[in-house]
This record gives C-alpha cells, sequence and structure tokens, in this order.
C-alpha cells in the first residue's frame, strides 16, 4: 500500500495557543506561615509553620494576621509569609523553607510546590518530595523549569507544556524523568484543599489493535454509524483510507476481501 497524502491540518501553530478558561476560585491566592512564630522558648505558640493565615490587616513591611490553628492574632514581618496559588504555586519561598514544608510529617512521597526561582528572574523551581525506606533519608529534589520564546516551560527540553499548570497535570499523571509522579501540593494546615491531588488520575482505556485483513472494502465505505455498530475503524481514519482508495483504485485493489 503506498502512502496515504492525506494530511492533518490545524490552524494554530506552536506559538499561537487558545486562552485557557480560568475560574475565579483557581485564581484565589492564601498566606502562609513559613515558621513557628514567636520562635524563642516558653511562649505560647500564635502560629506554626505550613499553616493557612488569615490577613487582617497589611502594612507592607508587616501584617496582622490570624492563625487558622490557634485561632491566635499576631503582628509579624510580611518575609515570615509566603503567598500560594493554585495550591502549589508558593511566592516569596527560598529554597531552604521550600524542603522545611515538604519535609513536614503530613506529607507523603510525591509531595511538590512550584516557587520562585532564586537565582534566575521570571524563573520556576520544581521541588519535590520523595519519601524513602526508613533506612534511608528522605530528600527534596529540585528540578528548574525554563522558558522557551513562545512562553512554553519545560523541564526536559524534549518536554514541552503550555503553562505550569499542564506541567503539573503530566507529572502527575507520570514521573517521566523526576524522582517520583507528583502526587498532592505540599500540605498547608487549615487549607480546605489540602489533601486533594494536584489533579485526579484519568482511567485511560486502550482500543483493540486493528486486525486489517479483517477490515472489508464494505466496512471503510459505510457512511452511517448506528449504536451496534461497534466497528475499530473511526470515522476520520475511514473518509481517509476512503479518500486513498479512490484516488488509487484503478492501480489497487488490495482491500477487497
Amino acid at each position: 500500500m503506498g502512502t496515504c497524502p492525506i494530511r492533518c491540518r490545524s490552524n494554530l501553530t506552536s506559538l499561537e495557543n487558545p486562552p485557557e478558561p480560568v475560574s475565579p476560585a483557581s485564581q484565589e491566592s492564601m498566606i502562609v506561615s513559613l515558621c513557628n512564630y514567636p520562635s524563642f522558648g516558653h511562649t505560647e505558640l500564635t502560629m506554626c509553620i505550613g499553616e493557612r493565615l488569615v490577613i487582617i490587616s497589611d502594612d507592607g513591611d508587616f501584617m496582622m494576621v490570624r492563625s487558622t490553628t490557634t485561632n491566635l492574632e499576631s503582628y509579624i514581618p510580611t518575609n515570615y509569609t509566603a503567598k500560594v496559588t493554585y495550591n502549589w504555586l508558593f511566592a516569596g519561598i527560598s529554597r531552604y523553607k521550600a524542603v522545611e514544608l515538604l519535609m513536614q510529617p503530613n506529607n507523603i512521597s510525591g509531595a511538590f510546590m512550584i516557587r520562585e526561582s532564586e537565582t534566575n528572574r521570571d524563573g520556576y523551581t520544581l521541588s519535590v518530595l520523595r519519601r524513602t525506606n526508613p533506612s534511608y533519608l528522605d530528600s527534596v529534589k529540585h528540578y528548574r523549569i525554563s522558558h522557551l520564546q513562545n512562553g512554553w516551560v519545560y523541564i526536559s527540553p524534549g518536554l514541552t507544556f503550555p503553562s505550569l499548570r499542564h506541567l503539573v497535570e503530566h507529572y502527575t499523571e507520570s514521573a517521566n524523568g523526576l524522582c517520583c509522579r507528583l502526587t498532592e501540593p505540599c500540605f498547608i494546615q487549615g487549607s480546605d484543599n489540602s489533601r486533594q491531588t494536584a489533579r485526579p488520575i484519568p482511567t485511560t482505556t486502550r482500543r483493540p489493535t486493528i486486525n486489517w485483513k479483517d477490515i472489508s472494502r464494505s466496512v471503510i465505505f459505510r457512511r452511517k454509524r448506528t449504536e451496534s455498530d461497534h466497528s475499530l475503524v473511526s470515522e476520520g481514519l475511514r473518509e481517509a483510507i476512503s479518500s486513498y482508495l479512490q484516488m488509487t483504485e484503478d492501480n489497487d485493489h488490495s482491500w477487497d476481501t
């Protein structure tokens, strides 16, 4: 059989991507504590590391917050907190604090966050916790996220994504070179989504491999499908093969059975 001249076409190029609808809820951000406060001993804690805080007032360098764990209020430096969006995108957090948050006991293997890079302006880093058996130390791995000129992002140059969200969705389904598959965002005490996974793992079904010897010409040229028609040949593939056979009908009848 010769090469089929039918080609799939798209009006979009790699530089032109349709805008993604984003619900208001997915854009909500929260403030998370980066330390226990106060940090000195013999004093009752008013907030704990890794918990969600409610902002009462913000003066720039300082803010008044209320702990969702102790329900106590504190006047603290702004750099004691980090802003979190989508439950996994952290702003204003260092590599050291990222490790400290991910190593908290509530996190399971594959817990992760994406944070602003400390060394690359406008860049990001993916930090992933890898829990191991008791004979080995747990560790946090860090992966630089780079940008293409068209705005797409990637960790491995051979695998690019139109957004950080798409990157997270992909590595939630498969480790694909990471130390482990992403399982859920870094645990945030007091967050409604603390135990939700980054994205539900979809159930995939694979259609049986087509045995072309069992495909008759009548099946290919069938124009309408009924509910009882369980042909392995999809409508698009049927149209492509039909077009090809019509162009080569005088020369090749090998599809007749």
